[in-house]
């Protein structure tokens, strides 16, 4: 089973890599829940991830996620101790606070720019992570580690780039400067490309015919003088011998 896994998470990383460009060291937001669930399963988070997401990485977390596990009290309090051990992200509810799964929520906004992935156990937190397209998740089932397989939103997305229906305008055109300047292209090409060529006459329509004609009329012609020819020379030698025989 192990192994599985393992197999499971190494193409679900190159997933990952390959169409969201994520590289180490993986930057890895928790909340209380996985905190919670690692402290309840014996996992060693900061021993364990690493190998199990064969890259370095960050555990981190945020402020919100913090002040919420202090306002639960007691029975979280060993989730706390987990959660403060990570680096602490900054985000924009510094004043007013927010609940955990809101703010973990707000850091992979606008396409996940920063790369996180989310460990959580909160499955309400989970199902909008999945509606997010490139963010990883992780959670915890029967004592294990779990990176879940890529989400239809991700799979979707990444088909959407290969058909090139997701490339802004502005790297579509930088992406025609750089062909014209390594030379594969040039302006005018470009420019040609685009003009649409009213339909002119068949350029062999526009050859001079050949005088087959008046060829073809010189022999026909000449014919017609040697077969009058004949017919007189006939005309002649029958009256010559009509002539003879009357005498």
């Amino acid at each position: 089973m192990k192994i599985t896994r393992q197999k499971h998470a190494k193409k679900n990383m190159g997933f990952y890599k390959h169409n969201f460009q994520f590289r180490e060291p993986f930057q890895v937001l928790l909340d209380g829940t996985f905190c919670q669930a690692a402290l309840r399963n014996k996992i060693q988070i900061r021993e364990q991830l690493p190998g199990y997401l064969d890259g370095a990485t960050h555990l981190c977390t945020t402020r919100c996620v913090l002040k919420e596990l202090e306002s639960l009290g007691k029975a979280l309090y060993g989730a706390k101790l987990i959660a403060q051990r990570f680096q602490v992200r900054n985000c924009s509810h510094l004043k007013n606070p927010v609940s955990g799964s809101a703010c973990l929520l707000s850091m992979i906004e606008e396409g996940n720019p920063h790369h996180f992935f989310i460990a959580t156990q909160d499955q309400d937190l989970a199902n909008k992570v999945k509606k997010k397209p490139g963010v990883p998740l992780l959670f915890i089932i029967q004592n294990t580690m779990v990176l879940d397989k890529p989400s239809p939103k991700s799979l979707a997305f990444v088909q959407m780039l290969q058909t090139n229906q997701l490339v802004p305008e502005h790297q579509k055109q930088s992406i025609v400067q750089l062909k014209e300047k390594e030379g594969l292209i040039s302006q005018e090409g470009e420019k040609r490309r685009k003009r649409k060529r009213a339909g002119g006459p068949n350029p062999l329509s526009c050859l001079k015919k050949k005088k087959k004609t008046q060829q073809s009329q010189e022999p026909s012609a000449e014919k017609k003088k040697r077969k009058r020819k004949r017919n007189r020379v006939k005309k002649e030698v029958t009256q010559s011998v009509r002539k003879k025989e009357e005498e």
